[in-house]
C-alpha cells in the first residue's frame, strides 16, 4: 500500500496564498479543512505553506507525504443522524522548519501572492520574548518571527500598502489579533525599526481577533482499519466532530477574500465578538462545568454515557435553556440553535469523553463560565437559580473525592486541594458552614458571596440533599 504523494494521488495544485504557524490536529482539521472545501468547491485558490513555530529537528514533517493527508468528519448532524466521512485535504502545499530553512522562511515575505496568516501556536505562542532580536534566525517566539516577516515584507516591496498581510490567529486568548498586533510594534520598538514601518503594520495590516470552535481527537485508533478502506498509508490522518464555528471580528474584505460566505452560517463575520465569546464560554463550556460533578457522582464515567441518561441529559437542558441562554446578549432562536448544538456534541458516539479528564481546575472554571450567569439570573430574577445552584453544590461535594466507597483524583489549584482536604473534615456536619467558607473566599469569586442573601442558604439546601439522599434523588426533585 503506497504512502500518500501527490505523484501517485494528482489533483489541484492552489496558489502559495496561506502562511500557517502551526502544524498540529487542530488547525489540520479546521482550517486548513475549511481553505480545502472552498478551495474545491469555490475557487478560492489558495494553497498553504506551513511554519512550524518550534524548532524540534528530526521529527516527521508534511513534507513526507507532500502536504496531504485525510481529516476525518465524524459525529452526529443537525438531524441527530451519525456521520463518517473523508476528505483528502489538497490546501496544504509544503512545510517549512524556520530553525534550519531560514532564507526559504523569509522567501514567504518576498511572495506577492502571499495574503493571510493563520495561526495557532497555543494559549501561550503569543507572548512577547525579551532575547529575541531582530537578526536571529529566527526569533524565538511566533510574534517575533511574524514581525520578522513583515518587516522583510515592507522591505521587499517598499512599504507597498497593498501588500499587508490578513493576521487570522486561532489562539484561545482574549482580543487575540489585537494583542498579537501589540506584540508585533513592541518588537518593532525594541529593534527600533522605522515608525514608517509600524504604521505600515498598523495602517495596511488587518489583524482580526477570532472565536474558533471544533472537538479534534487527533490521529484515530481504528487508523489501520480507515488505511485499508482508503487504500494508502497515512501518517497523518485527523478526526474532528462534524461541528464548527469560526468568528471572525473584521471587515468585510476579510470575507470578501477567503469567499466565507459560502461556508456561513459555521463562518461569520462580526463586528464585535464578545457575545459569540459569551455563549461559547456559558453554553459549552458552562455545560460541561455543570455536567461533571453532577453526572460523576451520579455514577457514570464519559460525557456520552451522561447524555444518555434522561434525568442526567435533562438537568443539562433544563440548565442551559432556564436559566443561562436568558442572561445572555444574541437571538435567542440563535442561543437555542448553538444549544441544540452542544448537546449533539456531548452525544457524539465516536468521542469517549471521561468526566475526570474535563474536571481539572473546576473551581476556576466555575468561577469564569457559570458564575456570571448565576449572579445575572438572580439579578434579573431576584431568585438565586436553581440549577446553577445545584450545580454549585456538586461541585463543593466532588471535591469530597469520594464516590460512595470509591476514591478519586482531584485536580486543581494546591490552595483548593489544600482547603478542601482541611474543611470537608472540619466542617462535614455543619454543611452551610462549609458553603460559607467556599463562597466567603474573595481572592477566588473577585468578592465575598457569602454576603450575598439566601445564596449561602440555597447552596447548602442543595448540598444536604446531595450528601444525605445521593446525587440522583437530589437532582430528581429539581423537577
Amino acid at each position: 500500500m503506497n504512502r500518500l504523494n501527490r505523484n501517485d494521488f494528482p489533483g489541484r495544485q492552489p496558489t502559495d496564498r496561506i502562511i500557517q504557524f502551526g502544524e498540529g490536529n487542530f488547525l489540520r482539521a479546521f482550517i486548513d479543512w475549511q481553505i480545502d472545501v472552498l478551495n474545491e468547491q469555490h475557487d478560492l485558490d489558495a494553497g498553504i505553506v506551513v511554519v512550524r513555530p518550534r524548532n524540534r529537528a528530526g521529527e516527521r514533517t508534511l513534507n513526507e507525504q507532500d502536504g496531504l493527508y485525510t481529516t476525518l468528519i465524524r459525529g452526529l448532524d443537525e438531524r441527530g443522524e451519525v456521520v463518517n466521512t473523508s476528505r483528502l485535504i489538497r490546501s496544504v502545499k509544503r512545510e517549512i522548519q524556520p530553525f534550519t530553512q531560514y532564507a526559504a522562511f523569509i522567501a514567504l515575505a518576498q511572495d506577492p501572492n502571499m495574503r493571510f496568516v493563520f495561526s495557532n501556536t497555543t494559549e501561550a505562542g503569543i507572548a512577547f520574548a525579551e532575547q529575541d532580536a531582530l537578526d536571529d534566525r529566527p526569533a524565538s517566539s511566533f510574534p517575533g518571527k511574524l514581525t520578522q516577516l513583515l518587516w522583510a515584507r515592507f522591505q521587499h516591496f517598499a512599504g507597498d500598502a497593498a501588500r499587508g498581510w490578513i493576521v487570522l490567529p486561532c489562539e484561545l486568548i482574549d482580543d487575540n489579533g489585537t494583542t498579537l498586533r501589540e506584540l508585533v510594534l513592541r518588537y518593532a520598538t525594541q529593534w527600533q525599526l522605522p515608525e514608517a514601518f509600524s504604521e505600515w503594520v498598523r495602517e495596511h495590516n488587518i489583524f482580526c481577533n477570532t472565536l474558533v470552535d471544533r472537538i479534534v481527537t487527533g490521529y484515530p485508533q481504528d487508523a489501520a482499519t480507515l488505511e485499508q478502506q482508503l487504500g494508502y498509508q497515512d501518517s497523518y490522518l485527523v478526526a474532528g466532530e462534524v461541528y464548527y464555528q469560526f468568528v471572525i471580528q473584521g471587515p468585510q474584505q476579510v470575507a470578501d477574500e477567503l469567499k466565507l460566505a459560502h461556508l456561513a452560517p459555521s463562518v461569520r463575520l462580526v463586528s464585535d465578538i464578545k457575545p459569540w465569546k459569551e455563549q461559547k464560554v456559558a453554553i459549552l463550556n458552562g455545560a460541561h462545568t455543570a455536567l461533571v460533578p453532577v453526572a460523576f457522582l451520579a455514577g457514570l464515567d464519559h460525557v456520552g454515557e451522561a447524555m444518555a441518561d434522561a434525568e442526567i441529559a435533562g438537568f443539562v437542558d433544563r440548565t442551559l435553556r432556564e436559566e443561562i441562554i436568558p442572561t445572555l446578549n444574541l437571538p435567542e432562536n440563535e442561543l437555542h440553535a448553538f444549544a441544540d448544538a452542544v448537546q449533539r456534541r456531548f452525544r457524539n458516539p465516536f468521542i469517549q469523553h471521561a468526566l475526570l479528564a474535563i474536571a481539572l481546575n473546576g473551581m476556576t472554571k466555575f468561577r469564569t463560565r457559570l458564575l456570571p450567569q448565576l449572579l445575572a439570573s438572580h439579578q434579573q430574577h431576584g431568585i438565586w437559580p436553581v440549577r446553577l445552584t445545584f450545580a454549585l453544590a456538586a461541585l463543593i461535594a466532588f471535591y469530597r473525592g469520594q464516590r460512595n466507597s470509591e476514591h478519586y483524583p482531584l485536580q486543581d489549584d494546591e490552595i483548593w486541594l489544600t482547603r478542601f482536604a482541611q474543611w470537608w473534615p472540619e466542617y462535614g456536619d455543619d454543611l452551610p458552614a462549609l458553603v460559607a467558607q467556599v463562597l466567603s473566599q474573595s481572592a477566588h469569586w473577585g468578592s465575598d458571596l457569602s454576603q450575598m442573601p439566601g445564596l449561602t442558604e440555597s447552596v447548602s439546601e442543595h448540598l444536604q440533599a446531595i450528601v444525605t439522599q445521593g446525587m440522583r434523588a437530589a437532582v430528581a426533585q429539581l423537577r
